[in-house]
C-alpha cells in the first residue's frame, strides 16, 4: 500500500476491484484542510476515464501489469488472435474490447499485450503506424489560406484527413492515439 499522494502518471492501482491507470494527478493543499489528491484515471477494463479525489493518507494498492510482445495473426470474426513469439501460445481478444485498435491493425504486427494475473486487459500500439491509402479524393484547388486537407480511406478502413499532395497508393504515418495524419512513411 502506498499513499495516494505518491501516485504518478503511468502508475497502476487496484481499488474496489477495478484496475486503474493514472493519467494525471493534481495535489491541492489549502490552509485549513488536508491535502486533496485529484487523480484522473482510466479504468483498464472498461476504458472509461474519470476523476477521483482522495485525502492525503488514503492507502492505494499499487500493482504492476504484465506486458509482453505478441504478434497479431488473424481475425476470427468476433475476436482477434495473437501469438507469443517465444512460447507460441495463442490468445484471443474480443473485437468489442479492441474497437479503436482495429483501425491500426493490418496483420502480423507486433503489439504489447497488457494483462493482470492472467486477465488480458488490452493491447498497446506503437505511437505511429504506416498504412496504405486505398481511396483518396483528387486534389481540388481553392481555399489554401488555411491548411488544405482532403479525405482519404486507409487499408484498415480508417478515414483520415491528409494534405492535398498525398495520392492514392501512398503509405502514410498515422498517430494511434488520435488517428491523425503524421507524415509520409
Amino acid at each position: 500500500m502506498i499513499n495516494v499522494t505518491e501516485l504518478r502518471p503511468g502508475n497502476y492501482f487496484l481499488e474496489e476491484g477495478n484496475i486503474y491507470q493514472v493519467i494525471d494527478i493534481l495535489l491541492n493543499k489549502t490552509a485549513m484542510r488536508k491535502m486533496v489528491a485529484k487523480v484522473k484515471v482510466k479504468n483498464m477494463r472498461t476504458g472509461a476515464v474519470t476523476e477521483i479525489a482522495r485525502n492525503s493518507g488514503y492507502g492505494i494498492e499499487n500493482i504492476r501489469l504484465e506486458k509482453r510482445p505478441m504478434q497479431y495473426l488473424y481475425d476470427t470474426g468476433d475476436a482477434l488472435c495473437f501469438m507469443d513469439a517465444e512460447s507460441y501460445e495463442q490468445i484471443e481478444i474480443s473485437k468489442e474490447r479492441l474497437a479503436w485498435e482495429l483501425n491500426f491493425l493490418k496483420g502480423e504486427e507486433t503489439v504489447e499485450i497488457t494483462s493482470y494475473e492472467g486477465e488480458v486487459l488490452g493491447i498497446s500500439l506503437p505511437a505511429k503506424v504506416a498504412l496504405k491509402i486505398t481511396h483518396c479524393e483528387p486534389a481540388i484547388r481553392g481555399d489554401t489560406v488555411n491548411k488544405a486537407m482532403k479525405d482519404a480511406i486507409l487499408e484498415t478502413g480508417l478515414k483520415v484527413r491528409v494534405p492535398l499532395f498525398i495520392e492514392e497508393g501512398e503509405e502514410i504515418l498515422v498517430r494511434t492515439d488520435n488517428g491523425d495524419y503524421d507524415g509520409r512513411a
